[in-house]
Order: structure tokens, then C-alpha cells, then sequence
């Protein structure tokens, strides 16, 4: 079966301004976004790209530019099933305000129980993102064989959610999962299992730099909904 290379988007407007953006529309690259999105080409020019899927949303539109460009040959596909997760009445509110909602607590420890006022639950985002890999592997496998590559771009919490399903890890234990603006993830899939060969990789270690108050996060020891701002 083929590998799938995960892409999170570039760096937003609403990661460095610590809004939970969701599906709210216009939400661009930032300056650094845009910076990631152009070296992306070349990060992944040894890999044979087969076809390339995206969110819907404009972040993730604007983060494959580059690599469209450069490579024309290649299909882009939108699928909004890798879209974000759907926060609903969220949307659009500062992280710093919602640590104090009583839902954080179980979006933190009990994600699978955590359900969005007026959106959707993590669990329905989870189910709807591993169902569309499971489609697009099969669609790409017939298309171009059982060793091929193709890549998706989508959001931190989609990815988190796939790594889990990939090590099968139950949905609450994906907040200990951490992908960054721009990173890339790979899981090669096969008939038996899938194996995770990597993991969150920016080739940028500036995140690991010890920070008073870590960009994203909602409380001490929380993850960033929505998967964090990522290296100042």
C-alpha cells in the first residue's frame, strides 16, 4: 500500500495571534508561513510524488503553492474530510479565554468525549480523516501502484488524530502528539499495519529552545488546540 506523506500548513495568521481559527474564512500564511510554504519544494524534491490532496482551506491552499509550481505535473485534489475540525462555536476565539472553558479540561484528558458547541466532536473529526486516508490509499494504490507516494495537507489536529489511528493509540492519548507549522509526517501503510517513519520533521530544532510561555498553549502542560504556532 502507499506512503502518505502528511503536511501541516505553514504558519498562520491565527496561530501567531493565538486564535482558534477553524473553518473560519480568510486565515492566510503569515510571513514565516508563506517563508515554510516556499521551502517546501525543495524539502521534498526527492520524493515521487504521485498525487496531492488538500483541505479545503485557504491556509493549506496557500502552503502547496510553491510545491505546485514547481512541480506542474501534479494533481491537486480537494477533500474536505482533512479539513479542520469543525469547533463550531470556538471558532475564531482567543486560546489565552477558552483554558477556562470547563470543555478544555476534557479536550485535554478525555478528548474522545469532547464534543464542540455547535460543532463537531473529535471523534467524528478522527473517523471522517482515517476513512478518507483509507479511500485515497486504496484510490492510489489502483492508480499507481502499491508502492507509491502521495501527500495530503492538513491541519495539526487532523494529523495528530491519524498518527493515533496509524499506532493505534485510542483518541485520547493523541494531545501527546505534537506537529508543528509546516512539518511533515510520513506513515507508509500496508495490508497487516501501518509504521509511522516520521514524525512532526521540520529540520528546525529552535522549538526545542526552552520558552517561558510556549506559543499555543492553554494551560501548564496542555497541548494547543489546533496544533500550536510552532518556533517563534
Amino acid at each position: 500500500m502507499p506512503t502518505l506523506i502528511l503536511v501541516r500548513h505553514g504558519r498562520s495568521t491565527a496561530n501567531t495571534s493565538g486564535v482558534l481559527a477553524g473553518w473560519t474564512p480568510g486565515v492566510a500564511l503569515d510571513e514565516r508561513g508563506a517563508a515554510q510554504a516556499a521551502a517546501l519544494p525543495a524539502r521534498l524534491a526527492g520524493l515521487p510524488l504521485s498525487e496531492v490532496v488538500t483541505s479545503p482551506l485557504q491556509r493549506c491552499q496557500e502552503t502547496l503553492r510553491p510545491l505546485l509550481e514547481a512541480r506542474p505535473e501534479l494533481r491537486l485534489h480537494t477533500d474536505e474530510r482533512i479539513g479542520e475540525c469543525h469547533y463550531g462555536d470556538w471558532s475564531g476565539r482567543k486560546l489565552a479565554e477558552l483554558k477556562d472553558e470547563p470543555l478544555m479540561e476534557v479536550v485535554q484528558a478525555h478528548p474522545s468525549a469532547a464534543a464542540f458547541p455547535g460543532g463537531e466532536s473529535l471523534r467524528a473529526m478522527q473517523t471522517r480523516a482515517a476513512e478518507a486516508v483509507r479511500e485515497w490509499n486504496a484510490r492510489v494504490e489502483r492508480e499507481h501502484g502499491a508502492d507509491a507516494v502521495y501527500l495530503m495537507c492538513s491541519h495539526g489536529d487532523i494529523i495528530k488524530s491519524l498518527v493515533a489511528d496509524a499506532l493505534g493509540l485510542h483518541l485520547d492519548l493523541f494531545q501527546r502528539i505534537s506537529v508543528e507549522p509546516c512539518s511533515v509526517t510520513a506513515i507508509r501503510y500496508t495490508r497487516l499495519r501501518p509504521f509511522l517513519i516520521r514524525l512532526g520533521d521540520t529540520g528546525d530544532f529552535a522549538s526545542l529552545v526552552p520558552r517561558e510561555e510556549p506559543a499555543g498553549d492553554t494551560g501548564e502542560g496542555d497541548a494547543p488546540v489546533g496544533g500550536g504556532a510552532g518556533a517563534p
